[in-house]
């Protein structure tokens, strides 16, 4: 789904989280990416497949999750 040059990452690349915003919604929390995917504020993301990534958030030292 990336136009621009050079190409951005597939949405199920492993590289995915680099790709281009393309418009931002900050004050719904979410962004469109150009690979199609939306990444939200807590770092949870839905791929153009439908598919789910769940908030990937790194746990602070000393925290239990």
């Amino acid at each position: 789904m990336s136009l621009h040059v050079p190409p951005g990452p597939a949405a199920h690349a492993s590289d995915r989280e680099t790709a281009t915003v393309v418009a931002r919604h900050d004050e719904q929390g979410w962004s469109l990416m150009s690979d199609g995917s939306i990444v939200f504020d807590d770092t949870g993301e839905l791929l153009p497949d439908g598919q789910i990534v769940p908030p990937h958030r790194p746990i602070p030292a000393g925290v239990s999750a």
